[in-house]
């Protein structure tokens, strides 16, 4: 890259970084990030209505994510200001191939080129989808076969519910004798009861 467009790209970069840091400023500023005040000034949270509290702790939640993208892009703008004195700007860091100028010119911070990053992104991120495995497999239960192949899809699954909420099959559950699901110390009165204690 030609030294000129160096030193425009290195201008953007610190105007960038000055730009976010004015935002964090004002987002500390306005209370938005690093706000605990609210919830600090309460004795007791037991009167608090649970949606009062979750309210207050969405926006600190909020706050924090909002305070992690800016610090993420600030990093990242210093790496691209190292890189310009590593003379390595431009260059993706996962192929090594020149990052095309629109693209450094709408995020001068870019890292990596776009097909490099669409690879990036269609991975999945461990952190974000530590999810149990058998999420992987339940997707594939609740669909209809169009192959003809035996198994369980939605249907299957619908007759199962079905047959399971019919009355007749719930009844079996009930005893013969009309007593329900009172289990038979719960069948004392209140005057056998006193009859068993201690005069």
């Amino acid at each position: 890259m030609e030294e000129e467009k160096i030193q425009y790209f290195k201008q953007r970069l610190i105007n960038e970084q000055s730009r976010v840091q004015r935002l964090i400023n004002q987002l500390r500023q306005n209370g938005v990030i690093n706000s605990n005040s609210e919830m600090a000034s309460e004795i007791s949270f037991y009167d608090n209505h649970p949606s009062d509290t979750a309210t207050e702790l969405f926006d600190i939640e909020k706050g924090l994510a909002l305070k992690a993208n800016e610090i993420s892009i600030i990093k990242k703008i210093q790496s691209a200001l190292d890189s310009i004195e590593n003379h390595t700007y431009g260059k993706c860091k996962s192929c090594g191939r020149d990052i095309i100028e629109e693209r450094l010119e709408f995020i001068p911070y870019a890292e990596n080129c776009v097909g490099c990053e669409k690879s990036i992104g269609d991975k999945k991120p461990e952190q974000q989808n530590d999810r149990c495995v058998e999420e992987d497999v339940l997707g594939t239960l609740f669909r209809y076969s169009t192959s003809g192949e035996v198994g369980i899809d939605a249907e299957d699954i619908y007759q199962t519910v079905e047959r399971f909420n019919r009355l007749e099959d719930i009844i079996e559950y009930y005893d013969d004798d009309d007593d329900g699901y009172v289990e038979p110390i719960e069948k004392i009165s209140n005057q056998q009861y006193k009859n068993q204690l201690p005069d």
